[in-house]
Protein backbone atom coordinates (compact mmCIF):
# COMPACT_ATOMS: atom_id res chain seq x y z
CA UNK A 1 0.00 0.00 0.00
CA UNK A 2 2.92 2.34 0.69
CA UNK A 3 4.10 2.14 -2.93
CA UNK A 4 0.75 3.21 -4.43
CA UNK A 5 1.46 7.01 -4.43
CA UNK A 6 4.71 6.53 -6.41
CA UNK A 7 3.10 6.55 -9.89
CA UNK A 8 1.20 9.73 -9.03
CA UNK A 9 4.39 11.39 -7.88
CA UNK A 10 6.13 10.22 -11.04
CA UNK A 11 3.28 11.52 -13.15
CA UNK A 12 3.50 14.88 -11.39
CA UNK A 13 7.24 15.06 -12.01
CA UNK A 14 6.70 14.07 -15.64
CA UNK A 15 4.04 16.72 -15.98
CA UNK A 16 6.44 19.30 -14.56
CA UNK A 17 9.10 18.27 -17.11
CA UNK A 18 6.54 18.49 -19.91
CA UNK A 19 5.54 21.99 -18.77
CA UNK A 20 9.17 23.10 -18.66
CA UNK A 21 9.81 21.63 -22.11
CA UNK A 22 6.77 23.39 -23.55
CA UNK A 23 7.87 26.64 -21.92
CA UNK A 24 11.37 26.34 -23.43
CA UNK A 25 9.92 25.71 -26.89
CA UNK A 26 7.59 28.71 -26.63
CA UNK A 27 10.42 30.99 -25.49
CA UNK A 28 12.69 29.86 -28.31
CA UNK A 29 9.96 30.34 -30.94
CA UNK A 30 9.12 33.81 -29.61
CA UNK A 31 12.81 34.79 -29.55
CA UNK A 32 13.33 33.74 -33.18
CA UNK A 33 10.13 35.55 -34.22
CA UNK A 34 11.31 38.73 -32.51
CA UNK A 35 14.68 38.47 -34.27
CA UNK A 36 12.90 38.02 -37.62
CA UNK A 37 11.17 41.38 -37.07
CA UNK A 38 14.59 43.03 -37.05
CA UNK A 39 15.38 41.98 -40.58
CA UNK A 40 15.03 44.69 -43.28
CA UNK A 41 12.82 42.38 -45.34
CA UNK A 42 9.55 40.55 -44.65
CA UNK A 43 9.27 36.86 -43.82
CA UNK A 44 6.23 34.60 -43.83
CA UNK A 45 5.53 34.53 -40.10
CA UNK A 46 3.39 31.39 -40.29
CA UNK A 47 6.06 29.38 -42.12
CA UNK A 48 8.75 30.81 -39.86
CA UNK A 49 6.89 29.74 -36.72
CA UNK A 50 6.36 26.20 -38.13
CA UNK A 51 10.02 25.74 -39.00
CA UNK A 52 11.17 27.37 -35.79
CA UNK A 53 8.88 25.17 -33.70
CA UNK A 54 10.24 22.02 -35.34
CA UNK A 55 13.84 23.13 -34.80
CA UNK A 56 13.11 24.23 -31.24
CA UNK A 57 11.51 20.89 -30.34
CA UNK A 58 14.51 18.99 -31.75
CA UNK A 59 17.08 21.12 -29.91
CA UNK A 60 15.11 21.13 -26.67
CA UNK A 61 14.56 17.36 -26.69
CA UNK A 62 18.29 16.77 -27.22
CA UNK A 63 19.14 19.27 -24.49
CA UNK A 64 16.63 17.76 -22.04
CA UNK A 65 17.80 14.21 -22.84
CA UNK A 66 21.37 15.11 -21.97
CA UNK A 67 20.32 16.81 -18.75
CA UNK A 68 18.13 13.90 -17.63
CA UNK A 69 20.67 11.32 -18.65
CA UNK A 70 23.53 12.79 -16.62
CA UNK A 71 22.45 11.51 -13.15
CA UNK A 72 21.88 7.99 -14.52
CA UNK A 73 25.44 7.74 -15.78
CA UNK A 74 26.94 8.24 -12.33
CA UNK A 75 28.87 5.15 -11.20
CA UNK A 76 26.96 3.05 -8.74
CA UNK A 77 28.50 2.25 -5.44
CA UNK A 78 28.80 -1.49 -4.71
CA UNK A 79 26.33 -2.66 -2.11
CA UNK A 80 27.60 -4.10 1.09
CA UNK A 81 26.72 -7.72 1.64
CA UNK A 82 26.35 -7.30 5.37
CA UNK A 83 22.82 -6.19 6.00
CA UNK A 84 22.82 -3.40 8.59
CA UNK A 85 20.08 -2.84 11.11
CA UNK A 86 16.84 -1.17 9.99
CA UNK A 87 17.68 2.05 11.80
CA UNK A 88 21.12 2.25 10.16
CA UNK A 89 19.64 1.37 6.78
CA UNK A 90 17.18 4.23 6.91
CA UNK A 91 19.78 6.69 8.13
CA UNK A 92 22.27 5.70 5.39
CA UNK A 93 19.74 5.55 2.59
CA UNK A 94 18.61 9.11 3.15
CA UNK A 95 21.96 10.75 2.25
CA UNK A 96 22.01 8.71 -0.97
CA UNK A 97 18.50 9.83 -1.85
CA UNK A 98 19.40 13.44 -1.10
CA UNK A 99 22.48 13.15 -3.31
CA UNK A 100 20.39 11.98 -6.29
CA UNK A 101 17.84 14.72 -5.68
CA UNK A 102 20.59 17.31 -5.42
CA UNK A 103 22.10 16.07 -8.69
CA UNK A 104 18.75 16.38 -10.50
CA UNK A 105 18.16 19.80 -8.95
CA UNK A 106 21.64 20.93 -9.99
CA UNK A 107 21.05 19.71 -13.55
CA UNK A 108 17.71 21.53 -13.72
CA UNK A 109 19.34 24.66 -12.33
CA UNK A 110 22.08 24.54 -14.97
CA UNK A 111 19.47 24.02 -17.70
CA UNK A 112 17.38 26.99 -16.57
CA UNK A 113 20.47 29.16 -16.26
CA UNK A 114 21.61 28.25 -19.77
CA UNK A 115 18.17 29.01 -21.21
CA UNK A 116 17.96 32.31 -19.32
CA UNK A 117 21.33 33.38 -20.73
CA UNK A 118 20.21 32.36 -24.22
CA UNK A 119 17.16 34.61 -24.07
CA UNK A 120 18.80 37.67 -22.53
CA UNK A 121 17.60 40.80 -24.41
CA UNK A 122 20.11 42.27 -26.84
CA UNK A 123 20.83 45.94 -26.17
CA UNK A 124 21.96 47.56 -29.40
CA UNK A 125 23.42 51.03 -29.68
CA UNK A 126 21.78 53.59 -31.94
CA UNK A 127 24.60 53.22 -34.46
CA UNK A 128 24.08 49.45 -34.53
CA UNK A 129 20.35 49.98 -35.01
CA UNK A 130 20.98 52.36 -37.91
CA UNK A 131 23.42 49.97 -39.58
CA UNK A 132 21.05 47.06 -39.13
CA UNK A 133 17.86 48.79 -40.22
CA UNK A 134 19.44 50.54 -43.19
CA UNK A 135 21.19 47.35 -44.34
CA UNK A 136 24.54 49.14 -44.39
CA UNK A 137 23.20 51.81 -46.78
CA UNK A 138 25.46 54.88 -46.91
CA UNK A 139 23.32 57.57 -48.58
CA UNK A 140 19.86 58.60 -47.38
CA UNK A 141 17.42 61.18 -48.72
CA UNK A 142 14.54 62.28 -46.53
CA UNK A 143 11.53 64.53 -46.80
CA UNK A 144 11.09 67.18 -44.08
CA UNK A 145 7.32 67.66 -43.78
CA UNK A 146 5.66 64.98 -41.66
CA UNK A 147 8.96 63.24 -40.96
CA UNK A 148 11.37 65.75 -39.41
CA UNK A 149 8.94 68.64 -38.99
CA UNK A 150 5.65 68.73 -37.11
CA UNK A 151 4.03 70.52 -40.04
CA UNK A 152 2.68 68.46 -42.92
CA UNK A 153 1.96 71.02 -45.69
CA UNK A 154 3.96 73.83 -47.37
CA UNK A 155 1.26 76.30 -46.32
CA UNK A 156 1.87 75.57 -42.63
CA UNK A 157 5.58 76.34 -42.74
CA UNK A 158 4.86 79.79 -44.15
CA UNK A 159 3.72 80.73 -40.65
CA UNK A 160 5.57 78.45 -38.27
CA UNK A 161 8.19 75.67 -38.36
CA UNK A 162 8.84 73.23 -35.51
CA UNK A 163 11.16 70.24 -35.46
CA UNK A 164 9.90 67.05 -33.87
CA UNK A 165 12.05 66.62 -30.76
CA UNK A 166 11.64 62.83 -30.77
CA UNK A 167 13.35 62.53 -34.16
CA UNK A 168 16.45 64.64 -33.47
CA UNK A 169 18.58 61.88 -31.90
CA UNK A 170 17.64 59.35 -34.56
CA UNK A 171 18.37 61.76 -37.41
CA UNK A 172 21.77 62.65 -35.95
CA UNK A 173 22.50 58.95 -35.56
CA UNK A 174 21.71 58.37 -39.22
CA UNK A 175 23.78 61.39 -40.26
CA UNK A 176 26.74 60.10 -38.27
CA UNK A 177 26.80 56.93 -40.34
CA UNK A 178 25.20 58.02 -43.64
CA UNK A 179 25.38 60.87 -46.12
CA UNK A 180 22.00 62.53 -45.44
CA UNK A 181 20.12 64.94 -47.72
CA UNK A 182 16.94 66.65 -46.49
CA UNK A 183 14.50 68.06 -48.99
CA UNK A 184 11.11 69.76 -49.20
CA UNK A 185 8.73 71.68 -51.42
CA UNK A 186 8.24 75.29 -50.31
CA UNK A 187 6.13 78.17 -51.56
CA UNK A 188 8.55 81.06 -50.98
CA UNK A 189 12.06 82.00 -49.86
CA UNK A 190 10.87 82.95 -46.38
CA UNK A 191 9.76 79.36 -45.80
CA UNK A 192 13.27 78.16 -46.66
CA UNK A 193 14.79 80.50 -44.10
CA UNK A 194 12.32 79.43 -41.42
CA UNK A 195 13.05 75.76 -42.03
CA UNK A 196 16.82 76.25 -41.86
CA UNK A 197 16.46 78.34 -38.72
CA UNK A 198 14.31 75.69 -37.02
CA UNK A 199 16.75 72.92 -37.93
CA UNK A 200 19.64 74.96 -36.57
CA UNK A 201 17.85 75.77 -33.31
CA UNK A 202 17.13 72.06 -32.82
CA UNK A 203 20.90 71.42 -32.88
CA UNK A 204 20.91 69.40 -36.10
CA UNK A 205 23.82 71.35 -37.58
CA UNK A 206 25.89 71.56 -34.37
CA UNK A 207 27.84 68.32 -34.78
CA UNK A 208 28.64 68.87 -38.46
CA UNK A 209 27.09 65.53 -39.45
CA UNK A 210 24.27 67.47 -41.12
CA UNK A 211 25.06 70.62 -43.08
CA UNK A 212 22.83 73.36 -44.48
CA UNK A 213 24.13 72.80 -48.01
CA UNK A 214 22.45 69.37 -48.00
CA UNK A 215 19.02 70.77 -47.21
CA UNK A 216 17.37 71.09 -50.61
CA UNK A 217 14.23 73.00 -51.59
CA UNK A 218 12.02 72.86 -54.67
CA UNK A 219 8.71 74.33 -55.80
CA UNK A 220 6.99 71.12 -57.02
CA UNK A 221 6.57 67.50 -55.96
CA UNK A 222 8.25 66.44 -59.18
CA UNK A 223 11.25 68.49 -58.09
CA UNK A 224 11.66 66.29 -55.01
CA UNK A 225 11.42 63.17 -57.16
CA UNK A 226 14.08 64.60 -59.45
CA UNK A 227 16.38 65.32 -56.47
CA UNK A 228 16.13 61.74 -55.29
CA UNK A 229 16.82 60.21 -58.69
CA UNK A 230 19.84 62.45 -59.22
CA UNK A 231 21.32 61.64 -55.79
CA UNK A 232 20.70 57.87 -56.20
CA UNK A 233 20.43 57.09 -52.47
CA UNK A 234 20.38 53.65 -50.90
CA UNK A 235 17.29 54.75 -48.92
CA UNK A 236 14.63 57.39 -49.46
CA UNK A 237 12.17 58.37 -46.70
CA UNK A 238 8.90 60.02 -47.69
CA UNK A 239 5.25 60.46 -46.71
CA UNK A 240 3.80 60.63 -50.22
CA UNK A 241 2.56 57.27 -51.55
CA UNK A 242 2.66 58.64 -55.10
CA UNK A 243 6.34 59.55 -54.90
CA UNK A 244 7.21 56.30 -53.14
CA UNK A 245 5.46 54.40 -55.92
CA UNK A 246 7.25 56.36 -58.64
CA UNK A 247 10.66 55.78 -57.07
CA UNK A 248 10.19 52.08 -56.24
CA UNK A 249 11.80 51.03 -59.54
CA UNK A 250 14.83 53.26 -59.12
CA UNK A 251 15.73 53.31 -55.40
CA UNK A 252 17.09 50.27 -53.57
CA UNK A 253 15.01 50.77 -50.41
CA UNK A 254 12.32 53.20 -49.28
CA UNK A 255 10.64 53.94 -45.97
CA UNK A 256 7.05 55.15 -46.26
CA UNK A 257 6.03 57.18 -43.20
CA UNK A 258 2.29 56.88 -42.64
CA UNK A 259 0.08 56.92 -39.50
CA UNK A 260 -1.93 54.03 -40.92
CA UNK A 261 -0.29 50.86 -42.13
CA UNK A 262 -0.72 51.07 -45.91
CA UNK A 263 -0.68 48.23 -48.38
CA UNK A 264 2.85 47.41 -49.37
CA UNK A 265 3.73 49.12 -52.63
CA UNK A 266 6.72 46.92 -53.47
CA UNK A 267 9.05 44.42 -51.83
CA UNK A 268 11.71 47.10 -51.32
CA UNK A 269 9.30 49.56 -49.63
CA UNK A 270 8.84 49.46 -45.84
CA UNK A 271 6.42 51.45 -43.71
CA UNK A 272 6.33 52.92 -40.22
CA UNK A 273 4.20 55.48 -38.32
CA UNK A 274 7.32 57.60 -37.76
CA UNK A 275 11.06 57.62 -38.37
CA UNK A 276 11.90 57.21 -34.70
CA UNK A 277 9.55 54.24 -34.32
CA UNK A 278 11.19 52.47 -37.24
CA UNK A 279 14.58 52.71 -35.56
CA UNK A 280 13.34 52.44 -31.99
CA UNK A 281 11.31 49.25 -32.47
CA UNK A 282 14.23 46.97 -31.73
CA UNK A 283 14.55 48.26 -28.21
CA UNK A 284 10.96 47.36 -27.46
CA UNK A 285 10.95 43.84 -28.84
Amino acid sequence: MASAPAPAAGAGAGGGKDDELADLVRRLVDAVARYADRLPFDLDRQKLRSLTTLAAISVTLLFAWKMLRAPQEQPRRPRRRAAPSSSNTSSRSRPGALTTTDACSSADSRAHEAVSQLFQPVNLTLEQLVRHKLSEGRRVTCRLLGVILEETTPEEIQNHVSVRTSVVEVLLGIAKFCDVYLMERVLDDESEEKVLSALSEAGLFASGALIKEKVLFCSTENGRTSFVRQLEPDWHIDTSPEIVHQLARFIKYQLHISPQRPERIASNVFSSPSLEQYFGGLDQR
